[in-house]
């Protein structure tokens, strides 16, 4: 039996004994990442029984290792997974004892949408073959049901309740009040930060869902193109994701063999016949139509699908009940995978940059800077681009510049597509810059203070460069792609918009500064029983004005004011006529 092992991460600026952690690890439902079969079933966790481990991982251990592997690794857990809806009355122990007998578990978490569901996955796929071939076509008197197969099971229950089962996974982050209690605890700006990014960062679970879906959207694909390959891609990968975000998926059709092969100059060889399209854009906007029609008609758990296939990037869009993600599937985006690769390999680097992005995301959604609704606003993307440009100006860098990545590239990293260098470094251990020992409280102020005097209305930031240049065309915000670079990524963001940006930047960095002088930690100050009211991080998510701040324009204001009554009345003063 290959061994299985229990997972338990320890979260920075809580207070955790290892005895506390390993009870907890034993209660069935409560754990926080993967689930060991035999500690459900009661075995103790000793050295050598059943050849249980225990892993310690703290958050800002990265694992450093390129996106693709971690991409299959992932991608083979998917395939060797289920997706069962769960009746609540279903006793756990019963549920997996039933699922064992097709083979070993390794791992298995309930969560809730729609209903109670649980992902299950198994040691190897045989297992999954097996009890897909015990699972029955369901049948009714009243509908016709499509016999379509997946790895999307329920299961059915007959009997009396036994300790029902409960969804202990959370798939959407807290709300923002919630948040802000939670960071007005904390003792210091830098383990709010941290802990915002504990808070909103997706699990362990999640991760794993996310594949598993992208996997059960590959079998649907591969009727038509049985050597095809679904990958997620975006926040969903690249370690900025939060809970909540959208399924970016890319239907990748690369893999399939005989492409690129080179033919015998003589002899005999064999070719596919084949449709031809006008375009690589004709060809896809056909290839999503018809998977759209299938996963619209014959996908379990999909609703509402769109095709929106006149877009810049043609794509479907759906929901997915099931997993209650909403979905966005391309064909031909793989710009966009190597923005992600980038995207990865920065916040593999340095913890910082993971921690401050996810601050300022935090931060523009809780004034409305984002929205998740398209329009006017700065993206999350354009954001983030914003925050790495930031950390590449710093007198000794955190980040180096997509240049210089391209410069320290191998030749197995070399990559062009569509005419456009994508190429940079894949191995990070190649990648040496100066010391910069800046903490998280500091940069987040120079963050604010940057941008708050940045000269958006003449120049562009640009990551390949990592300084300024003159905007190449006439827009309140201009941001380059780091690889189609004639492209502004920040295009439909308004003058209005940008203003609101600017406001709130040298609104927070005149916080940031008062909390220097005379605010005081309000977890140190308040009673055991009295909440603390916001401060620091938590005090720059209130809305403008709350807790009696004021805006940094008001502030300035009122001293000019004061001169400007004074000057009038020392006019009317000497334009009153002298009396002889």
């Amino acid at each position: 039996m290959a061994s299985p092992y229990v997972a338990c991460r320890l979260r920075l600026g809580r207070r955790f004994s290892l005895a506390k952690n390993l009870r907890k690890v034993e209660t069935p439902l409560k754990r926080l990442v993967g689930t060991n079969v035999a500690a459900v079933q009661g075995e103790p966790l000793g050295k050598d029984k059943a050849g249980v481990f225990l892993t310690l991982s703290l958050p800002d251990a990265r694992s450093s290792r390129p996106l693709h592997t971690v991409q299959a690794e992932r991608l083979a857990q998917a395939e060797r997974s289920v997706l069962i809806s769960c009746n609540p009355r279903a006793n756990e122990k019963k549920f997996l004892k039933f699922l064992s007998r097709h083979g070993d578990i390794s791992k298995y978490f309930f969560y809730e949408s729609y209903g109670v569901y649980a992902v299950v996955e198994f040691t190897n796929r045989d297992a999954v073959a097996s009890l897909l071939g015990e699972a029955a076509v369901p049948s009714s008197s009243h509908e016709a049901a499509v016999p379509f197969k997946s790895r999307l099971l329920s299961l059915k229950h007959r009997g009396a309740a036994e300790s029902p089962l409960q969804p202990s996974e959370p798939q959407s982050s807290i709300p923002i009040s919630q948040l802000i209690r939670r960071l007005s605890e904390k003792e210091t700006i830098e383990q709010q930060m941290v802990s915002l990014t504990e808070a909103y960062q997706l699990t362990e679970e999640n991760t794993r869902l996310r594949f598993l879906v992208s996997s059960l959207l590959k079998n649907i694909a591969a009727a038509y193109f049985p050597e095809c390959n679904v990958l997620p891609f975006g926040s969903s990968v690249n370690g900025f994701g939060k809970l909540g975000c959208d399924l970016d998926m890319i239907l990748d059709l690369d893999g399939i063999s005989g492409r690129g092969e080179n033919k015998p100059r003589s002899g005999l060889s064999l070719e596919y016949q084949l449709k031809t399209a006008n375009s690589e854009r004709a060809a896809t906007q056909s290839i999503l139509s018809v998977i759209g029609e299938c996963v619209d008609e014959f996908g379990p758990g999909c609703v509402g699908v769109q095709k929106i296939l006149n877009a810049r990037c043609p794509l479907l869009r759906f929901s997915h009940q099931p997993s209650g993600f909403q979905c966005d599937l391309t064909a031909n985006n793989r710009v966009a995978v190597k923005s992600t690769e980038l995207l990865y390999l920065y916040g593999e680097l340095d913890p910082r940059v993971r921690h401050l992005v996810f601050t300022v995301r935090c931060w523009a959604r809780a004034h409305g800077v984002t929205s998740s609704i398209p329009g006017a606003w700065i993206t999350n993307f354009s954001l983030t681009v914003m925050v790495l440009f930031f950390l590449q100006k710093r007198s000794n860098p955190v980040i180096p510049t997509v240049d210089h990545m391209k410069e320290l590239a191998g030749p197995a990293d070399k990559c062009t597509i569509e005419g456009n260098d994508c190429t940079f470094v894949s191995d990070l251990s190649r990648i040496h810059l100066k010391s910069n020992e800046e903490t998280l409280e500091y940069l987040l102020r120079e963050f604010f203070e940057f941008y708050a005097a940045f000269p958006f209305n003449k120049m562009s930031i640009n990551i390949r460069k990592g300084r300024e240049q003159n905007k190449p065309e006439v827009a309140p915000l201009h941001i380059q792609n780091p690889f189609e670079t004639s492209l502004n990524v920040s295009k439909n963001v308004n003058a209005t918009q940008l203003d609101r940006f600017v406001a709130l930047c040298q609104e927070c960095s005149w916080l940031l500064e008062k909390k220097g002088s005379d605010a005081q930690p309000a977890a140190a100050a308040a009673g055991p029983d009295v909440a603390p009211s916001p401060w620091g991080l938590a005090a720059l998510l209130l809305p403008t004005g709350v807790a009696g701040v004021k805006s940094r324009k008001k502030r300035r204001r009122e001293p000019a004011s004061e001169r400007i009554k004074s000057l009038l009345e020392s006019l009317k003063k000497n334009s009153v006529p002298e009396k002889s």
